[in-house]
């Protein structure tokens, strides 16, 4: 990772294209402000019905209540989301100075969302594990089945988790030297976590639970307007694609190869039970 963070976080190889017309300078402006809008309205699709459902169905005792690591992970997560759009609009409106001085604040969120995902998983895995064995006798089956979920779930926390980290470390080294290759990374890291409010959107076609493969691909869509921007403004892909895309395609089917299989589910219940 140091070796390539640090071959784009020297100098830009060429720098974004600023010809063009008013619009086109707008759109250059206000794209980043769009997209994480875009990203929030993800977010907010995905998990506002499902949190209203398991609210009731924690009044009706059918699954355990919710723990209060798992409300600290909405705050930071959602406090992360809101410094990205305050951070983009600071750009947009040329507030650059106080972009910086806030943007400090990544180096707190960032780390704390990190310790509390891995507090997060084993959590939620040990109450429905409890659950399995004192909860109502006709949800006990139920339950043990959800075990299995989390399970591969677990796998998908990880490569979200692991690959967020990366990502952003590698957009803030780079904040100073190179700050096309910064803006950029940001949101092909914030994309990454994107998967949890995509996998609670049921009314998608999706090939999940049994792959996790149409997951990547909602999140190459979301990320798609970005990137289609760049192409058609600046005539060539920017490097941050080209990397992201290095890293995130061997993470992926990795992640692919290990769904589901018995290995998986004996390490991931070590993992959980440690």
């Amino acid at each position: 990772m140091a070796t390539v963070a640090g071959r784009f976080s020297l100098k830009e190889r060429r720098p974004d294209v600023l010809s063009g017309t008013p619009r086109a300078h707008a759109i250059d402006r206000w794209i980043f402000v769009a997209m994480a809008a875009w990203f929030i309205a993800i977010v907010l699709v995905g998990f506002i019905p499902d949190a209203v459902g398991k609210v009731e169905a924690v009044q009706a005792g059918s699954r355990p209540p919710f723990p209060l690591v798992l409300h600290a992970h909405a705050v930071l997560m959602g406090s992360f989301l809101l410094l990205l759009l305050a951070q983009s609009v600071m750009m947009a409106t040329g507030r650059c100075e106080l972009h910086k001085k806030v943007g400090i604040a990544a180096f707190v969120l960032v780390p704390a969302l990190v310790v509390v995902g891995i507090i997060l998983a084993p959590t939620i895995y040990h109450q429905f594990s409890n659950f399995a064995q004192s909860g109502p006798a006709d949800l006990r089956p139920q339950m043990q089945g959800r075990l299995g979920a989390l399970e591969n779930i677990l796998l998908l926390q990880l490569h979200a988790g692991i690959l967020f980290g990366v990502f952003v470390t590698m957009a803030l080294l780079a904040r100073r030297a190179n700050s096309g290759f910064h803006k950029r990374m940001i949101f092909l890291a914030t994309a990454i976590p994107l998967a949890a409010s995509i996998d609670r959107m049921d009314w998608l076609p999706s090939t999940f639970p049994g792959s996790p493969m149409s997951t990547d691909g909602y999140i190459l869509l979301a990320v798609a307007p970005l990137f289609l921007w760049d192409v058609i403004r600046n005539r060539r892909v920017h490097e941050a694609y080209l990397v992201w895309v290095a890293i995130y395609l061997p993470a992926s089917l990795i992640m692919y190869r290990l769904w589901d299989t018995p290995w998986w589910h004996a390490t991931a219940r070590h993992i959980l039970a440690a």
